[in-house]
């Protein structure tokens, strides 16, 4: 999952980059409203984490404006402002959630396990398929209760496809989403295929199924 975080106090914000990384996230980070409205016109997120009190710009502005460019992302607002009112106007705006100073980086990891759970329609962690079992929280894949070794980008991937299941994903989208962007000179090499590729091969030890589908000329998605 791709998070930009937008807070204008540096060791807050590099501070939460950190925590997020070690979770898995990958993250880019902006002090200001201007390097926000740059970052959410070139590239897609799932997250936006977005102080009010920027410097520059009024943060639930940006919210609306990243809704033009990022329909699918969800937008956590974490300020100092605690009042009912600062509340009220930040899901007015079309915040998902909020989040006031100071704040467990814990919680904010439980709340955004929360969200892409209710984003993608679980209402679980664990997910079944076949004879396999993921924990999206725990990142662990399981067949008949025998550990399934994915690496990070592995699971990330696979994670990815199975959230996103019956939908077709091509090569930028998997990219963005699960390596936290692209250059140009690498968007025709085959990494994905090759991590595609992996993937299959380790679950093909422990089932015949072929859960996750070559759309030609498009992508992959994961069968329903």
């Amino acid at each position: 999952m791709r998070i930009l975080i937008i807070e204008d106090e540096k060791p807050l914000a590099d501070e939460i980059e950190q925590f997020l990384k070690k979770e898995h996230y990958q993250c880019d980070t902006v002090y200001t409203g201007m390097e926000a409205s740059e970052m959410l016109a070139v590239n897609l997120y799932d997250f936006v984490l977005i102080d009010i009190g920027l410097p520059d710009y009024y943060g639930l502005d940006l919210i609306k404006e990243a809704k033009s460019y990022n329909s699918e992302a969800y937008f956590i607002v974490i300020t100092a402002r605690g009042e009912l009112e600062d509340k009220l106007k930040g899901f007015d705006y079309g915040a998902d959630d909020y989040l006031a100073k100071p704040f467990s980086l814990l919680e904010l990891h439980s709340r955004l396990q929360a969200i892409t759970r209710r984003k993608f329609g679980q209402n679980k962690s664990e997910i079944k398929f076949g004879e396999f079992v993921i924990n999206i929280d725990k990142r662990l894949l399981k067949h008949a209760n025998e550990s399934v070794d994915l690496t990070q980008k592995e699971f990330d991937l696979l994670s990815y496809l199975i959230l996103n299941k019956g939908r077709t994903l091509d090569r930028l989208q998997l990219t963005e989403h699960i390596w936290g962007g692209f250059y140009e000179e690498d968007y025709d090499s085959n990494y994905i295929d090759v991590h595609i590729k992996n993937i299959r091969k380790k679950l093909s030890k422990h089932s015949e199924a072929n859960h996750i589908k070559t759309v030609r000329g498009l992508g992959y998605k994961f069968d329903k």
